[in-house]
């Protein structure tokens, strides 16, 4: 990865950033290129193993020992804000925040029970604005700067079928991003989105594709 990156080593060296969902897929690549820029990553995902497991490889990967974790489930408003108390009290200030935390699957609509339903919009939307909120509000009382990244689909502006409790959840995050642009843009804090499309780390792929569909996606080597 180092290789591809376009901004200079160590430009982040200053920088403190928080990544949900940073235990895999694009959280952890988010979390390997910041190391390698310099930063101090803190990764959070519900799962410890998984977040061990990826804090001793991104540390051999970049040779940086600037990462941490803290396992907190961004559902609950009282972990996120333990969270970013550890972060604080580790270094002192957090420059950016990047919402990742996501879950999916395929589905008719129809065949989706309630909680199914629930445990997307529950993870993708409240995730996202628990963590903005806490952060936003830390950032404003102690007038800091800071940026949110919040990583959407393309979908929240299209619509798809099969994917709608995503498809809500993510609009909903595109809606919160737009509104605090403009509402939070006077103290300094930026807030942005991306929506990468469709990346092929087991998870996703696991989820949303029958292995013939993955077969024609990812091209034999």
């Amino acid at each position: 990865m180092k290789d591809f990156l376009m901004l200079p080593i160590d430009v982040f060296s200053d920088k403190t950033y928080i990544i949900t969902g940073g235990g895999s897929g694009l959280g952890k690549s988010f979390s390997e290129a910041l190391l390698h820029l310099g930063a101090n990553v803190v990764i959070c995902s519900r799962k410890e193993p998984k977040l061990q497991s990826a804090v001793e490889e991104l540390s051999a990967a970049t040779g940086s020992n600037k990462i941490s974790y803290f396992v907190c489930d961004v559902r609950k408003f009282e972990e996120v804000e333990a969270m970013l108390a550890f972060t604080i009290q580790k270094h002192g200030i957090v420059s950016g925040l990047i919402n990742n935390a996501a879950g999916n699957f395929i589905s008719p609509t129809e065949k989706l029970s309630h909680n199914a339903f629930d445990s997307i919009v529950d993870i993708v939307l409240k995730g996202t604005y628990n963590c903005t909120l806490a952060q936003g509000k830390q950032w404003i009382a102690n007038k800091e700067k800071g940026v949110f990244l919040n990583i959407v689909t393309t979908y929240a502006e299209s619509g798809s079928g099969f994917v709608v409790p995503s498809a809500c959840a993510k609009a909903g995050v595109v809606a919160l991003t737009k509104s605090l642009a403009s509402e939070w843009g006077k103290y300094g804090i930026r807030s942005n989105a991306v929506a990468p499309g469709p990346f092929p780390t087991e998870g996703a792929w696991d989820r949303l594709f029958p292995n013939e569909i993955k077969e024609l996606m990812v091209p034999e080597k």
